[in-house]
Parts: structure tokens; C-alpha cells; sequence
């Protein structure tokens, strides 16, 4: 073949290849998935190797803010279990455990699709809507911190909430793991104490609750207890049918009856007995069965 013919043969084939093809496709962003998933190049978390003076890390300033554009529907499934997003955050008090996430979720999506930030004061909740902030108190050792909550999780039936690294840090459950704490939620618009009154999508009015407050409540609160469990996934089941019906608080409470651990449904608190007797009345009519009066 001659010189020409074949340098016209290159050309042809150079041709042939800039025609067919073509720029790579553009890498879509990264979706919020279910923590644990593939997704994640970790797997078991950890604590931070570097690790900042939380003392110095500033709280949170609870301020009024629109619901997230994601993390709010309602009702969602998470292995196979469904959870309804409160309609409300204000009045929310419970008691519950804590546990908290690092490295291995740092820097990606959150479920209102904010990027996790380990070394700030945020959290994980199932049922709050999203953004909430809340005051969380070791009941352990009384250290407290302001959390906005911006994440789903802990689906964890036996937990209350994931905080940040960071929160549980200033909290002092970094090194067990978990740790019993009461989250209250603060209302952006009155960071003090305060009465508040619920209210049924229906539109009848609920029992007032005590709000969220600066400092541990008082002993004598005010509780129903509509049932007791030895599986904490059944305990779940029954706290996910009350949210999804009323507004008011629901906690489980962990504990044990001659050394078999127990799950304990609580509802409250509430901000007085008249209040309580109305909710255990409501109850009653909605097929719950007669609700034991209790108090921490």
C-alpha cells in the first residue's frame, strides 16, 4: 500500500473514532441512603483521631426555620420497620438511650440533605420533624448541650436519639457507646419554660404538656404507661401506632423485672392530674386498654 493510502487510511479511522465518541457522563450526586448501605467506605464507625476541645465547639442558636425539603415525609420505612414524623415538635419531653455516629458518616448526607459534620452539635431522631433543637441531658452525670436535629436514625428500637460526635462528647457517653439522657425540645420563639397545648390533625384540643425546659423537670411528672414488653421491637410497634394517632410525648423506657429486660411504653409527661385523667380517657376510647398511672 502506498504512503498516501495509508495515511488516508489513519485519517478515516481518526474520523471514525471522534464520531463515535463521546464525553464521559457527569457523576450524579450522592443520595441519602440508609446508614450501614454500601455507600459507606467504613465499615464499623469510629471517634475521630483528631479531636478538637468540644468545650470551645458554640452550641446552637435555636432560631425559627422552615421544615427541610427532605427528612419530613411521612410515614417512611426503614428496614422494614414504618415511622410517622410528628406534625409538631413543640411539648416533646422523653427519656430514652442515646448513642452517637462518627467517621464513618462524616461528610456525607444527612436525610434533610445537609452534610454530617461530626465536630458539630447535631443529631439523628425518628419522629421529630426536621430541623428540630433540642436540649439533651446525660441523666447520668447532668452534662447538658443544644443539638439540631437534622437526621433520621437511630432505628434502633431500644434508642432515643443519635447524637454527633461531638454532642456526645460534651456529654461524656463517647467512650461507653451509649448513655440514658432526656431530650427536650426548645421552641425557637420562648427558650424558657412554658405551657403548651397540643392539637389532633382532627382539631380536637389534647392535654397540656409541659414544654421543653432549660433545667431537669421536676419529680413528680405525670405518666401513663400503656404497656410493657419484653421485645423491644414490639415495644417499637406500639409507640409507632401512638405517634401516628396523637401528638402527645411517647418514650420507651428501658428496664428490668428479675433480671429479664424490659420495654416499657410511656406517654407524657403531663402538666397536671386533670390533664393526665383527659389523655387516659382518650386513650381508653381509641381501644388502648386501661393505662397505669405512673411517675418516675
Amino acid at each position: 500500500m502506498s504512503r498516501s493510502a495509508i495515511a488516508a487510511s489513519a485519517l478515516t479511522l481518526c474520523l471514525l473514532a471522534a464520531c463515535t465518541s463521546r464525553p464521559p457522563e457527569p457523576t450524579p450526586p450522592a443520595q441519602p441512603v440508609t446508614p450501614g448501605s454500601d455507600r459507606y467506605s467504613q465499615e464499623h464507625d469510629t471517634a475521630p483521631d483528631k479531636r478538637p476541645d468540644v468545650s470551645l465547639i458554640p452550641q446552637p442558636e435555636p432560631r425559627p426555620e422552615p421544615r427541610s425539603r427532605y427528612g419530613n415525609h411521612s410515614p417512611y420505612t426503614v428496614f422494614g420497620e414504618t415511622y410517622h414524623v410528628m406534625e409538631s415538635a413543640e411539648g416533646y419531653v422523653a427519656e430514652g438511650i442515646a448513642s452517637w455516629y462518627g467517621t464513618k458518616f462524616h461528610g456525607h448526607r444527612t436525610s434533610s440533605g445537609e452534610p454530617y459534620d461530626m465536630y458539630q452539635f447535631t443529631a439523628a431522631h425518628r419522629y421529630l420533624p426536621l430541623p428540630t433543637f433540642a436540649r439533651v441531658t446525660s441523666l447520668e452525670n447532668g452534662k447538658s448541650v443544644i443539638v439540631r436535629i437534622n437526621d433520621r436514625g437511630p432505628f434502633h428500637p431500644d434508642r432515643e436519639i443519635d447524637l454527633s460526635w461531638a454532642a456526645a462528647s460534651k456529654l461524656g457517653i463517647e467512650q461507653a457507646g451509649t448513655g440514658r439522657v432526656r431530650v427536650e425540645v426548645i421552641t425557637p420563639e420562648n427558650n424558657r419554660p412554658q405551657q403548651a397545648s397540643a392539637t389532633r390533625a382532627g382539631g380536637s384540643n389534647q392535654p397540656a404538656m409541659r414544654a421543653a425546659a432549660s433545667s431537669p423537670p421536676p419529680p413528680a411528672e405525670l405518666y401513663l404507661q400503656i404497656g410493657a414488653f419484653q421485645q423491644s421491637a414490639t415495644a417499637q410497634q406500639l409507640v409507632n401506632r401512638l405517634l401516628g394517632e396523637f401528638s402527645w410525648p411517647v418514650a420507651i423506657r428501658p428496664g428490668n423485672i428479675q433480671g429479664n429486660p424490659t420495654y416499657r411504653v410511656w406517654v407524657g409527661p403531663f402538666a397536671t392530674e386533670n390533664a393526665r385523667e383527659q389523655a387516659h380517657g382518650q386513650l381508653n376510647g381509641a381501644g388502648y386498654g386501661e393505662a397505669m398511672r405512673v411517675m418516675p
